[in-house]
């Protein structure tokens, strides 16, 4: 006779291997965020990377653990954070008479602005893409609850 298949949940390998692998997960997100206008990487890519290492952690020690590690409302709030981070990258570009987006534009010296409109743009987007997937986490876990 089969055994029955147990739940990787409760394991304690399980639970272990997650904890010694959440840190580099996040710190490889951080790494792809800010190597991202140097290389392959930026602000998606890292986004997804860092939700990927919130939603393991949801995965094996239960959402509610995740939940209180971080915050729905706190998602929800650096969703809107990364896309205003985004939207006034561009209204400051227009504000000084460039076009949207144009970051030339943002500090004095053209190049410059190109480094530090790509960073800020980069950051909007890895901050709104990473709190998006938890969110979905969130609410495909909860069942369609508000959570």
């Amino acid at each position: 006779m089969l055994n029955k298949p147990t739940s990787l949940v409760g394991n304690p390998i399980i639970r272990g291997v997650t904890v010694l692998l959440m840190a580099p997960i996040l710190l490889f997100a951080l790494y792809v965020q800010w190597h991202g206008d140097y290389g392959p990487g930026g602000g998606f890519q890292a986004g997804v990377i860092f939700a990927v290492g919130i939603i393991a952690h949801g995965l094996i020690f239960g959402v509610r653990a995740t939940q209180r590690m971080i915050s729905p409302d706190a998602v929800r709030i650096g969703a809107v954070i990364g896309w205003m981070l985004y939207l006034m990258t561009g209204v400051i570009s227009m504000w000084r008479g460039a076009e949207f987006l144009n970051y030339s534009a943002l500090v004095h010296d053209p190049l410059h602005g190109q480094h530090y409109g790509i960073l800020s743009i980069e950051l909007g987007v890895g901050i709104t893409v990473a709190s998006v997937m938890i969110l979905l986490f969130y609410s495909f876990v909860g069942g369609g609850r508000n959570t």
